[in-house]
């Protein structure tokens, strides 16, 4: 007998829960022991405290099953990544270096950052040739294709140095939208970091990816950049990292970036 998915009890009439136990699969308090969640003796807590859904089922018996290959699984509502062979990794791009893994005009690219790693990694998204900051790589198609889909708006954000001192009244111009050769953009955020009379310090929040645009509305302006720096994307950020190294996103950030885009 299938071990029973304990939950709310459904009201009178109700459709009791999908039983989701597989029982050719692994023990649920293994698969979040090897996904990182600790010991299993942790892990059966974490299931017995009722935070482990699978596939959208709240699961909190001790003897269900599961196929890594195949079951959707979130702890705390964020979607734990079961495929050991699937990695992310987010590298700090320097300037001059562009943003493929081969180059065919033999310009530093983004290879010589993870030559030392056995997965196939690409890179999600471009940052260009004078921009530099965060880049996130990996092997995990679905993740990547629904980071860069627009369906999904993941907002990126922006340290810009600017020509020229901005005026108080730039936050509410940005607010109501730049008319672009292509369209109008407007900034999710956008605050003031530091001024002077000849530069400007600001940092400005996009969930659009269009090429160059956050260089295209300051110049639009009248304030162009001269200096550009992606310190997040999405929930994961730059952080200390510095540039020309990489590091493996963690679980709660990865968990974050991938229920961001709905997995």
């Amino acid at each position: 007998m299938s071990p029973r998915n304990d939950r709310t009890p459904p009201r009178q009439g109700g459709t009791p829960p999908r039983d989701v136990h597989d029982p050719d699969g692994v023990r649920l308090q293994k698969v979040l022991a090897t996904a990182g969640y600790g010991s299993r003796r942790a892990c059966e807590e974490i299931i017995a405290a009722g935070r482990v859904e699978v596939d959208g089922v709240r699961v909190t018996a001790l003897g269900v099953r599961v196929d890594p290959k195949k079951a959707v699984v979130h702890v705390d509502g964020l979607r734990v990544q079961l495929d050991t062979s699937l990695v992310t990794v987010a590298l700090n791009k320097p300037l001059g270096v562009v943003s493929t893994m081969d180059d065919e005009e033999g310009r530093p690219d983004l290879r010589q950052f993870v030559a030392d790693r056995n997965e196939r990694l690409y890179h999600v998204g471009r940052l260009d040739l004078d921009t530099e900051g965060l880049l996130l790589l990996t092997n995990d198609g679905e993740l990547a294709n629904r980071l860069m889909h627009p369906r999904y708006e993941v907002a990126k954000t922006y340290l810009a140095t600017l020509q020229g001192r901005v005026p108080n009244g730039l936050g509410a111009t940005l607010k109501a939208g730049v008319m672009l050769e292509d369209g109008l953009a407007t900034p999710d955020a956008y605050k003031v970091v530091d001024r002077t009379p000849d530069q400007s310090l600001v940092e400005v929040t996009l969930h659009e990816g269009r090429n160059r645009i956050v260089r295209r509305l300051f110049e639009e302006l009248g304030f162009p950049v001269t200096r550009l720096l992606r310190t997040s994307f999405g929930p994961v950020r730059l952080g200390t990292l510095r540039p020309g190294s990489t590091r493996v996103l963690g679980r709660e950030e990865l968990g974050s970036l991938m229920a961001g885009v709905g997995l």
